[in-house]
């Protein structure tokens, strides 16, 4: 089971490699072709630089790490959503290098993420998944998220990609 910690700066190129990869792993076939073999890994790191540089602080970012490699990541932050209570907070992201899908890194980081969401007294935890990524969904729904209804289609390189709005309760700590 890989460690889980707070992501630091000398990470970026590592998480942007898992992030890219994750990408074009698990949205083949769900988004276009084109949109995934333009993301490169070097400009994913410029703009995560800029981004942990210069963000508010409100977005906590992990990384899942085995053997000193970064092998998964996740962010999590306030909700960004219009309809979401004041203390609900929002699964940024989640990704596993391809190479360890189901072998316990998403576990371990939405775990932690969820723990995270409990310290900072969330009430609820919502993300947004792809609707055709059955698998990420089966794997949310097992860990105890549900669609609530709301759907939204991201637009890729004119192409409309339809997504699912879960939601899970954060129970406080006993």
């Amino acid at each position: 089971m890989p460690q889980v910690r707070p992501m630091r700066e000398e990470d970026i190129d590592a998480v942007s490699a898992v992030r890219v990869g994750g990408w074009r792993a698990a949205y083949r076939g769900m988004v276009p072709q084109t949109y995934l073999d333009a993301l490169t890994v070097d400009e994913d790191a410029r703009g995560r630089r800029e981004m942990f540089a210069h963000g508010s602080g409100d977005v906590l970012n992990l990384v899942a790490e085995d053997r000193g490699a970064v092998v998964g990541w996740a962010a999590l932050g306030t909700s960004r959503e219009a309809d979401s209570g004041p203390d609900d907070g929002e699964l940024l992201a989640l990704y596993a290098a391809p190479d360890r899908l189901r072998a316990g890194t998403g576990t371990a980081l939405l775990r932690h993420a969820l723990a995270a969401a409990r310290e900072r007294s969330y009430d609820a935890l919502v993300l947004w998944v792809i609707a055709a990524n059955t698998g990420a969904r089966r794997f949310y729904e097992r860990h105890g998220f549900a669609p609530d209804g709301a759907a939204s289609d991201w637009l890729v390189d004119g192409t409309a990609v339809p997504e699912l709005r879960y939601r899970t309760r954060i129970t406080p700590a006993p």
